[in-house]
């Protein structure tokens, strides 16, 4: 899939993530690769900026596995900014469809 395709929406599909459940850096790179193939290199910066933009918080969660593992955690402005990307991108797959379809 082309990589300009998959950085536009990865916003979209992290915040519909963890609208789903609270979730760790690496099992966000699972659940989203189940679909969409994309890497940790990826994922951690897009996970700094949602902080930094208050649309998630994060806590400490310890780990049978190792040490304490990083949470994050949709807040009320994660869920509006979601549910606001979801109503863009049926928009935008409406546009596109309308556009492919002249072209059959």
């Amino acid at each position: 899939m082309n990589s300009q395709f998959k950085k536009g929406v990865l916003e979209l599909c992290v915040l519909c993530a963890l609208s789903q459940k609270d979730c760790y850096g690496y099992e966000l790179v699972e659940t989203i690769s189940e679909n969409i193939q994309i890497s940790e290199g990826t994922i951690y910066p897009l996970l700094r900026k949602l902080v930094k933009e208050e649309y998630c918080t994060t806590y400490l969660k310890e780990s049978q596995e190792g040490p304490p593992r990083k949470y994050y955690t949709l807040t009320e402005l994660g869920v509006e900014t979601k549910n606001k990307l979801i109503k863009e991108w049926y928009e935008f797959i409406d546009g596109v469809e309308g556009i492919l379809s002249k072209v059959k």
